[in-house]
């Protein structure tokens, strides 16, 4: 088995399914059993770390919430500053904002102003890439900083929700990779 099958075995396995959470119809993909073993979360870590020392990061953006379980630990092991991308309303002193739309209504996410700068290639990191909203979100509020999106990266993709196709517009070029394809 290559490398890259026997990490895919390895976080699949480590990853369970809840049905009907939160509500009736939808298979959650809870990852708290894969954060809770050492090695699949090392694992975890290192391969998304490669991913940002291979596009050229500088910094990392993880996103509200459980991307700030993953961006942080990756940003270290990559040599790399974590910058949070919280929920508007979150973060004390300056920041820039950047709104977008959901399914019924519209979210709003926020950044430092000074902890994304001109010069910065910055990869985003999150769990679930789903339908691309908050990720797309991230990539316009990175640009409007003057930074560059070095790509982003997650630990699972859910393929049937379209995130990639609302995605790969807004990423210009810049590589979107995901760990396991759901």
């Amino acid at each position: 088995m290559t490398e890259l099958a026997e990490l895919s075995a390895l976080l699949h396995s480590r990853i369970r399914d809840v049905p009907d959470y939160p509500e009736p119809g939808v298979m959650f993909k809870d990852i708290t059993p894969l954060l809770a073993d050492p090695s699949a979360f090392t694992a975890l870590t290192d391969a998304l770390a490669e991913f940002c020392v291979a596009n050229g990061a500088t910094k990392v953006v993880g996103l509200e919430a459980r991307g700030f379980i993953l961006g942080a630990p990756v940003a270290v092991r990559a040599g790399l500053g974590f910058i949070p991308v919280r929920k508007a309303g979150k973060l004390p002193g300056a920041t820039l904002s950047q709104s977008y739309d959901l399914e019924y209504g519209s979210a709003e996410i926020e950044v430092h102003a000074e902890d994304v700068v001109a010069g910065d290639r910055v990869m985003v990191i999150d769990d679930v890439l789903a339908t691309g909203g908050t990720a797309e979100a991230s990539v316009r509020l990175i640009r409007r900083a003057g930074a560059e999106v070095a790509g982003i990266a997650v630990l699972m993709e859910l393929g049937f929700l379209g995130g990639r196709e609302r995605l790969l517009p807004a990423l210009d070029g810049a590589p979107l990779d995901a760990l396991l394809m759901v």
